[in-house]
């Protein structure tokens, strides 16, 4: 078995680990806390969310709040499944660094 098999491409970057991380861990989350939780620009967090909802793992959900427009975001059930991969790859593989 190679060391770094079952590792997801697409999760490889700290920005989408971390959007991942927030919506794995609290099912949803805005685009204004999103921006605060991981300290993004705009630009930066649209186009890894857009990564993200391109690969299936995460959705999103467009309303008005009063006349300001929101965008929440949501982890897919194919996302969260993705993202426990992941995880336990990289726990095989530091598992197996300390071997």
């Amino acid at each position: 078995m190679a060391i770094l098999e079952g590792l997801n491409k697409v999760f490889e970057n700290k920005v989408r680990l971390g959007i991942m991380s927030v919506l794995a861990a609290n099912g949803s989350a805005d685009f204004a806390a999103l921006k605060s939780l991981l300290d993004l620009t705009d630009g930066n967090l649209a186009s890894h969310t857009r990564s993200l909802e391109e690969a299936g793992y995460i959705r999103s959900e467009k309303k008005f709040i009063g006349r300001k427009p929101n965008t929440t975001y949501l982890i897919t059930d194919a996302g969260r499944a993705a993202f426990a991969a992941h995880i336990d790859a990289l726990e095989r593989f530091l598992k197996d660094c300390r071997s």
